[in-house]
């Protein structure tokens, strides 16, 4: 059986003993294992990373760009086979994934630019002879641990600005679907990286624990479950580290009565359901303004779910593919029988979904649920599955309150035609990322990403540039040159023999 190991600069000696299973969730069946590293192969990537990082640092900025333009070019390239190989382990149809490829490119291309975002500043005669500039500097080693919904862009959103600026990264991806990661490491390689600059370990709370208490990395990038990333960020910070880490997620849909319901049900169908709602920007949570804009949208919303169409990742025609293991079908169907248990009534019930040929798979059917309140576990806590409640409130008030007062805070959207409304709902909502009429609101590679509350542990946020910030440290010089020479001789006038 195919086994994936780590990408590293020096042999791993054999691997490691310790293997976990990766899954198709197609079928069910284990169709690879993942060696799980130690500490041993964490301390090689370190060393080798060492040694290579002063050299890539070096480096000037436009022509580390040109390695993240081949990279870009590769990955254009690769794309169908990249998209291929993350469905088969992840689950996602292929469209969805060429999505995941892309979002992460998008960073990529923020990349290319980066000589103009390492500019400093300067400020000429700050005082009598004084000059005052700043500089952006790596900050040596750093180390991005990524889950396993998104195994192509949140590594690239990573790695790309951290290595940009002249860092030594090394990648620990999920150990659920960790063949992608590889391959973008070794497109990066193929690019003109220098060995040693971008690593992939594999491993479990192991080789977590090794990454946060390694004295040589400077910084961890983290997305994952809220406990865990607080987690992640207590013990990173304890050590010295920067750290920023990303948490779930209970993202809030506010439906206006003045909506575009068929525009709104069609955004739903996408936001809630794709990629088996294995997204920490899905929207899960449908929040309509009246009982009366909550009855015709659950009359549109039914024969819409009801519509969609579940199949095997190769499947053009399906909307959404199975869930990546085992476990996590069970989990999703146990929050189905908590939020019936809580009662909330349940509408449609996605449990028990069967696809002929494929019965063993992970697949799990769309669920909706109606007059869920604040007060259930199952509004509380990420389902992370393809399930969509419906939270009724009864007034504009009380829907800038639900999102507001939740635990998570990563994103957010309205859907109005009222232009007030909406600018009110973005400027009080206590909520990280917002969408207007938008039901997936992840902004574009050159603006930032996080949440607030506990979906975001960390003083900057994803990419753009509060990435760039992340990964460098600043660096400010006062200088000054006072007249003449040091024998006192008028410095303007040219010196002769005598």
């Amino acid at each position: 059986m195919r086994v994936i190991d780590h990408f590293l600069a020096t042999s791993t000696g054999g691997g490691t003993a310790r293997q976990g299973d990766v899954f198709d969730p197609n079928t069910g069946q284990v169709q690879a294992k993942v060696a799980l590293g130690t500490k041993a192969d964490l301390d090689r990537a370190v060393d080798a990373a060492k040694a290579a990082q002063p050299a890539w640092a070096a480096v000037n900025p436009q022509r580390r760009a040109r390695v993240m333009f081949a990279f870009k070019a590769l990955i254009e390239t690769h794309i169908d086979e990249l998209a291929h190989l993350l469905s088969s382990e992840h689950g996602k149809v292929i469209a969805d994934a060429k999505g995941d490829v892309q979002r992460g490119l998008e960073v990529i291309e923020f990349c290319c630019g980066l000589p103009h975002l390492l500019k400093g500043e300067f400020t000429q005669g700050a005082g009598p002879g004084i000059d005052v500039w700043s500089m952006r500097q790596p900050l040596g080693l750093g180390a991005g641990i990524t889950p396993f919904n998104f195994p192509a862009m949140i590594p690239m959103w990573m790695f790309g600005p951290a290595i940009a600026v002249g860092n030594a990264f090394i990648l620990k991806p999920s150990e659920r679907d960790p063949s992608v990661p590889v391959r973008l490491a070794e497109l990066m390689r193929e690019a003109g990286l220098p060995e040693g600059i971008l690593q992939v370990v594999h491993g479990d709370k192991e080789m977590v624990d090794a990454i946060l208490d390694h004295p040589d990395i400077a910084a961890v990038s983290f997305v994952g479950s809220s406990d865990i990333a607080h987690y992640v960020y207590s013990r990173g910070t304890a050590a010295g580290k920067r750290v920023q880490a990303m948490g779930g997620a209970k993202n809030h849909g506010i439906v206006m009565p003045d909506a575009d319901l068929d525009q709104v049900v069609a955004d739903l169908s996408g936001a809630a359901f794709g990629s088996a709602g294995e997204r920490c920007m899905a929207l899960p949570v449908v929040v309509p303004v009246g009982e009366d804009t909550a009855d015709r949208l659950r009359q549109k919303l039914i024969p819409a779910i009801e519509a969609l169409r579940v199949g095997v990742s190769t499947d053009t025609e399906a909307h959404y593919g199975p869930v990546v293991n085992a476990a996590h079908k069970k989990r999703v169907e146990d929050w189905i029988q908590k939020g019936v248990d809580e009662g909330a009534e349940l509408v449609i019930d996605g449990r028990g979904f069967s696809l002929q040929g494929h019965e063993q798979g992970f697949f799990i059917g769309p669920s909706l649920f109606d007059r869920v309140t604040p007060e259930m576990s199952s509004y509380k806590e990420e389902i992370f599955g393809p399930v969509l409640q419906i939270v009724r409130a009864k007034d504009f008030e009380e829907a800038v309150a639900l999102p507001s007062k939740h635990q998570y805070g990563n994103g957010v959207a309205i859907f109005t035609r009222n232009g007030h409304a909406a600018r009110e709902f973005a400027a009080r909502v206590n909520v990280g990322m917002v969408g207007i009429n938008v039901p997936i609101p992840v902004p574009v590679a050159y603006h930032s990403f996080g949440g607030w509350k506990r979906s975001g542990f960390a003083d900057h946020n994803q990419h753009g540039m509060e990435g760039v910030r992340f990964w460098t440290k600043t660096k400010t010089v006062t200088a000054r040159w006072p007249d003449g020479s040091p024998d006192g001789s008028n410095a303007f006038v040219i010196p002769t023999m005598g």
